[in-house]
């Protein structure tokens, strides 16, 4: 190996049939190997999904007029399109000092503000909607914001990779490898998520702390269709609707 070379894998690369079976032989759940079989037919010909799929979900669901704070709310890129097109008075929060200077650049309001040392200059129900769009795994302490996210908005919105998806299993089940997908597409020295879950990880923090999921959605296959929590092993990423019980 030259010294220069890096050892890694590809991203997304399909699994072979050698693989698949390893894979089927160590799921003595028939039903789980019959259903990645069925996923892994469709997957090769299913469309590549472009864009951010839950900006579009965001601004079907959220009623025109209202107050909107987003959590690690990058460059302001949905902000933007909440107060331009819904006309929402919205407010985002963000650490990088490079994408608070964008989002200010564009007209979108923002505060540069480490989500982990807390919301205290936000009073409770102060918002109608606060966003957690794929912010959750970054933070050093995820459950402390969403109780935050809780008390301050009448309702939040969560989105996140799943890592109970099939294709995460499999890498790391059979390739043993730490998976690169497209909602995981860093390699492990340098992702920003700290804190991997599952859907069935959250639905069950949501059931332990009353909070009702009154929307939920997800992307699998390329397609973005509603999700029922039996959706672990198939949806790559969700987006859920929160409510404080």
């Amino acid at each position: 190996m030259k010294k220069n070379e890096q050892i890694g894998h590809s991203t997304d690369l399909p699994p072979s049939i050698g693989e698949l079976r390893t894979f089927t032989a160590y799921n003595l759940d028939i039903s789980l190997a019959a259903k990645v079989q069925e996923l892994l037919n469709t997957h090769a010909s299913a469309p590549n999904l472009i864009g951010r799929w839950q900006d579009q979900v965001i601004l079907d669901e959220i009623p025109s007029g209202s107050s909107v704070l987003d959590l690690g709310c990058g460059a302001g890129d949905l902000l933007f399109q909440l107060i331009h097109k819904l006309k929402v008075r919205g407010q985002g929060v963000e650490l990088d000092s490079q994408a608070v200077l964008k989002s200010i650049d564009r007209g979108v309001p923002v505060l540069n503000v480490n989500l982990d040392l807390g919301l205290v200059d936000f009073a409770d129900q102060s918002f109608d909607y606060v966003i957690l769009e794929g912010t959750l795994p970054t933070l050093r302490s995820p459950l402390p914001i969403l109780k935050e996210m809780l008390r301050v908005g009448r309702r939040g919105i969560v989105s996140f990779p799943n890592f109970g998806h099939w294709r995460v299993r499999f890498d790391l089940t059979i390739r043993g490898r730490m998976p690169i997908t497209r909602g995981l597409p860093h390699g492990w020295h340098d992702t920003p998520n700290i804190h991997l879950f599952t859907l069935a990880d959250f639905t069950d923090w949501c059931a332990i702390n009353e909070v009702n999921i009154k929307g939920a959605f997800g992307l699998t296959d390329s397609q973005v269709q509603p999700l029922a929590e039996s959706d672990n092993l198939t949806v790559e990423e969700a987006l859920l609707f929160l409510e404080k019980g």
